[in-house]
Parts: structure tokens; C-alpha cells; sequence
């Protein structure tokens, strides 16, 4: 299902961050995760990349920049304020409730603005 409406800019995070420090863990983060697998919207929609891969963090306890990342993410491919209450609502009785409130203040912040 592919969706014209969302774009998926050029991902250099990995390059601006670690680029001298881990030249090829930022490669592969730019090139392979974000320029290859995060482009394959005829496979899965944007917005379904970024719901699992929010769903993926919040459940392994990564609650803080990925996190943040990955919810502005989320937001730009057409997740609405009321969908991620319900993802995190939902996903509090699987994961656990702290995990869940830290998830909270993430997407708080992000779709407050």
C-alpha cells in the first residue's frame, strides 16, 4: 500500500552523530536502515513503519531520543494525537505501566506542538 502523501526525507543522523566515531555503523544506519528498509513503502505504509517501530521501542524500554525520533516520525506519516493515546494505552497492559508513563511524556511533548 503505497501512500504519495507522506515523504521520507534523507535520514543523516547516523552520519551527523557518529559519522567519525562508527563511519560504518552510521552507513548502515543511513544507508540501510532509513535509505533501504524505511523506503520500501510499497511493502508496508510509512505510517505503519513508524507504528511498529514506536510500539518497538516503547516495549523494549527505549524511552528517549530513538523514542522521540521515532514519535515526531510517527506524527509526520499521519499518526494522530488520539491513535498513539490508544497505541499506548493498549500496549501499558503488554509492557508494563512505567514503561508506558515514560512513553507518555514523549508523545505528550510531541504531539502537544
Amino acid at each position: 500500500m503505497k501512500d504519495n502523501s507522506m515523504t521520507n526525507p534523507k535520514v543523516t543522523a547516523g552520519r551527523d552523530q557518529l559519522g567519525d566515531f562508527a563511519p560504518k555503523f552510521a552507513e548502515i544506519n543511513d544507508d540501510i536502515l532509513f535509505g533501504q528498509v524505511w523506503s520500501r513503502d510499497v511493502e508496508l505504509s510509512q505510517r505503519d513503519r513508524s507504528l511498529i517501530t514506536v510500539t518497538a521501542l516503547v516495549s523494549s524500554g527505549i524511552l528517549d531520543g530513538p523514542l522521540s525520533f521515532h514519535m515526531q516520525t510517527a506524527k509526520n506519516n499521519g499518526i494522530a494525537k488520539d491513535e498513539i493515546v490508544e497505541i499506548l494505552t493498549h500496549l501499558a497492559f503488554y509492557i508494563g505501566w512505567p514503561k508506558a508513563w515514560g512513553a507518555f511524556r514523549s508523545a505528550k511533548e510531541i504531539w502537544s506542538e
